[in-house]
């Protein structure tokens, strides 16, 4: 009987899970689209065919919603990272290979941006209460400090490097371009989201941020 009871108390849990997972993938797709002001929770029910009230039963509102849709989304970005095992590779390799992933990630999964151009425009209050987000991102940059510290070791990169900034610098470089393509594109009389422009801007990425590590 009390194993009865465990079976069914596990696929209880396993169908929570799977409900919440498919409940988070509509409603990431619904704030990419429409930002946290214009996403609506009746099209998240529509979106992922289930009855809005249970939407509400696992994640309260739509501001928790929208929340534990941003700390899935630096959940996967953060898993992805750690795949590209940075700590076996030489320094300038690790660093080269972070800022192509970085890149071609962004490329790859344009909800990022837009849950993050949402995030910011109100002032990422939602990210601010999560102390989830905060620990995922401390290995990231531990991990990254280490490599510049075993370039430095190593005389090929200079001292000093902060490595948040560093972090910054190559999320910038990827994010300003591709958020603003449409406007940069218009400005510049130039298709920036042909294959060619993005060999070009990855290119011209890893020469600014090697140039600006290693030693000359």
């Amino acid at each position: 009987m009390t194993n009865d009871k465990t079976n069914v108390a596990s696929e209880g849990q396993r169908d929570a899970k799977r409900s919440q997972g498919i409940i988070l993938g509509a409603a990431r797709d619904e704030f990419a689209e429409h930002g946290l002001g214009g996403a609506r929770m009746d099209r998240i029910a529509e979106r992922a065919k289930v009855d809005k009230r249970l939407i509400y039963y696992y994640f309260t509102s739509k501001d928790d919603l929208f929340l534990a849709v941003l700390e899935g989304t630096y959940a996967d970005i953060r898993d992805a990272e750690m795949q590209l095992h940075l700590t076996d590779l030489a320094p300038a390799q690790a660093i080269r290979r972070l800022t192509e992933f970085t890149w071609d990630y962004y490329l790859q999964h344009p909800e990022f941006i837009t849950l993050l151009n949402s995030a910011n425009l109100h002032q990422a209050r939602h990210l601010a209460k999560s102390e989830r987000v905060r620990e995922m991102n401390s290995p990231l940059i531990q991990t990254l400090g280490d490599i510049l510290e075993r370039g430095r070791i190593a005389g090929i990169f200079r001292g000093g490097v902060d490595p948040v900034q560093l972090y910054i610098s190559i999320a910038g470089l990827a994010y300003f371009y591709l958020s603003n393509n449409h406007t940069l594109s218009a400005i510049f009389g130039r298709n920036l989201m042909t294959p060619k422009a993005h060999s070009q801007r990855l290119s011209h990425m890893c020469d600014v941020i090697l140039g600006y590590v290693l030693i000359e």
